[in-house]
């Protein structure tokens, strides 16, 4: 019989319980004991959903505390020595200090699992790591959902995978020399779970979907073939993009079945079964772990029927990916209209899907006619809604040309128009964008949006705020201010709820990373602007002040990034419609007096396919798409970007193609080395490197942020260099705030000294501690 399960089911909770216990106890509020029980029933709920809705088995393994890397790190005992922790002994509290750092030691490096918006903690390795295991939580967990009599899966990060997306501090430094001692490990663990009375083993390992280097693919056959006799059936998972490539590897490799993605990559299907050899599961990744959409289960059913009759009963069903990705429940949202309402599925609902499927393929369509009735009505309704599809859009990106994404002039006839009228003195000082939101910001904002606080009310607390902030930076000296954004709760929701064909749930949150989860907007249909969203807000601002006031709006490719995307149509089109949206708004702020204008892009490296061949074809699409939200602006008017936590060497001439006048970059952290890529590269227009990290509360010593700029002079011209933060400072409190752009204003005021005597600004490097952070991006995510 075809089985059923899943890869992994959201850990937060429904109501976002695990974030709320999870800080409650980094306050010391609750005890270790107390915050174990809300895991447990957490973990007991999210299996009797699983086996209530009718899978084959539960999946254990999918729970963290903060993330399923360093999960797999405590247990393997592969943590880095800086900490002096015992993995073996490893407590609550030392596992979060590896995750948020502590006073000695900055936490571990974080960054985006594959193309996701799930940021995973990264594993630092070097030559004396031992893998010799770590905390049994793993197997505690296991047997947890035993004792409650569930048939379990259990589900491992698999070595390679592990060892390829883990860091070396050492230049050089081969992780696959470490191949032998985690192999090992991983068979201790294996043959733990054999003797426990596990029957199948899910083991991870999505680097397979990447364009591996020869090394790491040969690694498979030769690793998976000491687990052949651990004991357990292998069940080993790739998702995310097609694994193709490795059809016949995948194929003979010693493993009791494979997992593929058929959402991403349905393509894949026939060029797996020609191979596929008869004692070999295939699991069968067709309802989406990623998006919020309602499967087409009859059209599911077809691509799975093809599959069954080739594969028999070694054919299973599942989602592409785990369902982590996916909000938790669809029943909360009480707020959404029926036929909208019946367009989506959560994972709670995803599972029913998956099971549906199943039953269909065992028993047949005619057992399971009611649901496949309502997925049709679903299908066609959503199809011929014309609340989706509106013409006049679809006929406005038709008509656009190559004159729409392109300045009338170049960059250096632009620059001279903006300098004729900015008056700039050398090097310009600005922010990125958003100034601290108080509680009091946050009450007003929440008071209005719940209609207890009357708009003219609103609107005066809002411009009060907007006062105190250009007051302020008047008074610290910015060159071009800001005005700070207090009306905004999110950076992409809230100018999704100004959008046509956007619309928002309530309980929709997902996961970012540890206990920060996000709500993003969902993309339904059709998108346009119907009104002005931010000119207003702007014009006042301008208003208060005879300096430049910088309009701040998010740009397309991170308002596509953030958000979940309609499936019905390719994403660049949905970009497009985006950036004509945001082109409107940039026309409107011009005809307003707003003459610099900042189009925030911090996700725009995010959205690169898993394959670097696939990468010219998104590139291409997603500069356009900026270029057009740009490009309907005279010379005279400054278009900003922003980009956030990116490594752009290889992606440089695509990010010069974007044509800003000015991209300000985090590179404080990284002491201004990202910069030199830029150096390198010749990068034509203008550029302003963060000189302070704005991730935390330390306010950087004039030194500090004066041997920065020093470095920056040694790459940039100081006649194309802009000085700021690295990043947006809403989450920061007002009094580092302050002292933090005090010091950046004194130590620019230096710098511009020295230029004026014509001598070249040396400065001493410092020591200097480190507190750290967590790596919230501060403009809005």
């Amino acid at each position: 019989m075809t089985a059923a399960h899943v890869l992994g089911f959201p850990r937060i909770g429904a109501q976002r319980e695990l974030k709320f216990a999870v800080e409650s106890f980094w306050r010391g509020e609750i005890a270790e004991a107390e915050l174990a029980a809300i895991g447990s029933t957490l973990r007991r709920r999210h299996w009797q959903w699983q086996k209530d809705a009718g899978l084959d088995v539960v999946t254990t393994g999918d729970f963290a505390w903060y993330d399923q890397m360093l999960n797999t790190a405590a247990l393997l005992g592969a943590l880095p020595a800086r900490f002096g922790f015992d993995a073996k002994s490893l407590t609550l509290k030392q596992y979060f200090e590896l995750a948020r750092g502590n006073v000695d030691q900055p936490a571990l490096e974080m960054t985006k699992w594959f193309d996701t918006n799930y940021h995973y903690l990264v594993p630092e390795l070097d030559a004396d790591t031992r893998f010799d295991g770590g905390v049994d939580w793993f197997f505690y967990e296991l047997e947890e959902a035993r004792s409650q009599g569930y048939d379990v899966k259990p589900a491992l990060i698999g070595p390679l995978t592990f060892l390829y997306l883990a860091k070396s501090k050492s230049t050089g430094f081969d992780k696959l020399g470490l191949a032998s001692r985690i192999v090992l490990a991983y068979r201790r663990i294996l043959e733990k779970l054999a003797a426990q009375g596990v029957e199948w083993v899910q083991i991870d390992e999505p680097i397979l979907a990447l364009e591996l280097d020869l090394a790491w693919r040969d690694a498979f056959a030769p690793i998976y073939r000491e687990f052949a006799h651990a004991g357990v059936k292998l069940l080993l998972t790739t998702y995310f993009d097609s694994v193709a490539a490795h059809t016949d590897l995948l194929a003979t490799l010693l493993v009791a079945g494979v997992h593929v993605d058929l959402v991403r990559a349905p393509q894949q299907l026939d060029a797996l079964l020609a191979v596929w050899p008869q004692d070999k599961v295939l699991s069968a990744g067709v309802i989406d772990g990623r998006n919020i959409w309602a499967a087409d289960l009859s059209a599911k059913l077809a691509q799975l029927e093809t599959a069954k009759t080739k594969l028999g009963d070694k054919l299973w069903v599942s989602a592409s990916s785990s369902l982590l990705h996916t909000p938790v429940d669809l029943a909360q949202e009480d707020q959404l209209d029926a036929e909208l309402k019946g367009w989506l599925a959560f994972a709670k609902q995803k599972l029913d899907e998956i099971v549906v499927l199943k039953r269909a393929l065992n028993e047949g369509r005619a057992a399971v006619a009611t649901q496949l009735a309502a997925s049709d009505k679903a299908a066609a309704s959503r199809r011929s809604s014309a609340r989706i599809h509106n013409p006049d859009v679809g006929n406005r990106v038709a008509a656009l040309t190559a004159a729409d994404s392109q300045r009338d002039s170049i960059y250096a006839v632009r620059a001279d128009a903006q300098r004729a009228w900015l008056k700039l003195p050398v090097l310009p000082t600005t922010t990125i964008g958003s100034f601290p939101q108080t509680r009091e910001i946050r009450a007003a904002r929440a008071a209005f949006k719940r209609g207890a606080l009357p708009e003219e009310q609103y609107v005066a607390a809002m411009q009060a705020e907007i006062k105190r902030v250009v007051d302020k930076q008047e008074a610290l000296g910015l060159d071009v201010p800001v005005h700070g954004e207090a009306e905004r709760n999110d950076m992409v929701e809230y100018f999704g709820e100004q959008l046509s064909g956007f619309t928002f749930t309530r309980f929709g949150w997902v996961q970012s990373y540890g206990s920060r989860c996000v709500k993003p907007p969902v993309i339904f249909g059709d998108v346009s602007r119907p009104a002005p969203m931010t000119v207003e807000w702007s014009r006042y601002a301008q208003s208060l002040t005879i300096k430049p006031m910088k309009g701040m709006l998010t740009g397309p490719v991170t308002i596509l990034q953030w958000s979940f995307v309609r499936d019905d149509q390719p994403r660049e089109q949905t970009c497009l419609q985006i950036a004509l949206a945001i082109r409107d708004e940039v026309v409107d702020l011009e005809r307003a007096g707003i003459k610099v204008i900042q189009i925030d892009e911090p996700a725009f490296r995010e959205g690169l396919p898993l394959k670097r061949s696939d990468w010219d074809t998104y590139l291409e699409w997603a500069g356009r798409a900026f270029r057009v939200s740009a490009s309907g602006v005279e010379d005279a008017t400054q278009i900003h970007t922003h980009m956030c936590y990116s490594e752009f060497n290889d992606i440089l001439p695509a990010i010069a193609a974007m044509d800003a006048d000015v991209i300000t970059i985090e590179t404080s952290r990284s002491d201004m080395k990202l910069l030199e890529a830029f150096g390198t590269f010749q990068y034509p227009n203008e550029i302003g490197p963060g000189v302070y990290d704005i991730h935390s509360p330390r306010v950087p010593p004039v030194n500090e942020m004066l041997r920065l700029i020093a470095k920056a002079l040694d790459v940039v011209p100081a006649e194309r260099l802009w000085i700021n933060p690295d990043c947006g400072l809403k989450t920061r409190g007002w009094p580092e705030t302050e002292a933090a752009l005090a010091n950046m204003l004194a130590a620019t005021r230096e710098a511009r000294a020295a230029i004026a005597e014509g001598r070249k600004l040396v400065v001493q490097a410092a020591e200097h501690g480190h507190l750290h952070a967590e790596h919230a991006c501060g403009c809005g995510h």
